[in-house]
């Protein structure tokens, strides 16, 4: 099968964050048992209640060798804009392939399936990996469960291969990324019908707390010492958002929260800013709960390793991006990693979201020559 063949597979899955991706990872751990693999199945259920479920994989034995790290879920598509079809159905169209997860990033899990089976009569000298996971889009999830229980991780860990989050980077070889942060400040009252004396508004907690998260926010995006210009933006993206579940204005709002995204630079200690956070809020009064998904990805823009992928892809210099991927936790175990995919980080998470057929062939070819680098011709 092409790349095309198992992206149209994968893209018909509606893993969407908020459902189940268990039966996309079931067609993912079945067709590397047929190529090969010893597979390893990590399913957890997530905050909501919802099963998910990791796959990892090891085809050969020994130290080194390659592994590849992508993740099945995809973002909503309440707002798929193309009336011909819907994004679960994989639809290619002049040197297109559309569809919910095209570009990020089945496309992607898909060159690495067609790379594996291209060298599948290879005699392998050094393992390769694969390392498929759940919740990547809501805060690396399923990185974390495969982190903390998988078996076959360890033994990954141990081994050292060179390793890619394939992400799309239009093939380009990306050396660093941002990392993750979630603030949930949360202010409580007591509801009451709005005429009366009775009842105490939750907002006039949080209103304060507000004020000093906006001054927070002035400082991070015109304060040097917090900017790294080697991103763009340099910033740490602060991102501020308000709901107080209240949806009749003559009641006073039971509760009230602000929630606040940002994403913390490779090397940058945040933590004066998150306990400056902390401190706003128990002057208001309002619980704060604050959880970091990693500081990021960063590796030296010269190390041997990038130096090599540079070679191989035929690129000029490593490049930096500012979303986050898988690499945030797993880059904690790994010497030898970086990101590199098919597909542009433009078209992803859009109403018409597509891949250049040209990119995963491109992809394909990448991936193969990775496998032959490092667990073929080692």
């Amino acid at each position: 099968m092409t790349a095309s063949d198992f992206a149209r597979e994968l893209i018909a899955f509606p893993s969407v964050s908020r459902a189940s991706n268990v039966a996309v990872s079931e067609y993912v751990r079945d067709q590397l048992l047929e190529l090969g693999f010893e597979t390893e199945w990590v399913e957890y259920r997530d905050p909501a209640g919802v099963v998910k479920a990791n796959v990892v994989a090891r085809r050969g034995e020994g130290s080194g060798g390659w592994a590849y790290f992508a993740h099945t879920d995809v973002v909503p598509a309440d707002d798929w804009g193309i009336d011909q079809h819907g994004p679960f159905e994989p639809t290619v169209s002049g040197e297109r392939l559309y569809g919910r997860g095209s570009c990020d990033m089945k496309g992607s899990l898909a060159c690495a399936l067609a790379s594996a089976a291209f060298t599948q009569s290879e005699k392998l000298r050094a393992p390769l990996y694969f390392v498929v996971t759940a919740d990547e889009e809501v805060g690396f999830i399923g990185a974390e469960e495969v982190r903390n229980k998988s078996q076959l991780y360890r033994e990954l860990v141990e081994a050292q291969p060179a390793a890619i989050i394939g992400e799309p980077t239009e093939l380009q070889i990306v050396h660093a990324h941002k990392g993750s942060c979630l603030i949930r400040a949360t202010a409580r009252g007591e509801a009451a019908h709005s005429s009366s004396a009775a009842g105490r508004n939750a907002n006039h907690d949080l209103i304060p707390f507000l004020q000093q998260m906006k001054q927070l926010h002035d400082e991070t995006e015109t304060d040097a010492r917090w900017h790294d210009e080697r991103f763009d933006p340099p910033t740490l993206s602060w991102n501020i958002g308000i709901r107080d579940h209240n949806h009749a204005i003559n009641v006073k709002s039971p509760q009230s929260e602000c929630l606040i995204y940002l994403r913390p630079i490779p090397g940058l200690d945040i933590a004066p800013l998150l306990e400056r956070v902390r401190e706003a809020g128990r002057e208001s009064g309002v619980e704060i709960e604050i959880k970091s998904r990693g500081d990021g990805l960063s590796v030296a823009p010269d190390h041997p390793y990038i130096r090599e992928l540079l070679e191989l892809a035929n690129g000029d210099r490593a490049q930096t991006v500012c979303y986050g991927t898988d690499g945030a936790i797993f880059g904690e175990d790994l010497e030898r990693i970086a990101v590199c995919g098919p597909g542009s980080i433009a078209q992803a998470h859009t109403k018409d979201e597509w891949i250049a057929l040209l990119q995963l062939d491109a992809g394909t070819e990448l991936f193969a020559n990775l496998i032959t680098r490092y667990c073929i011709n080692c």
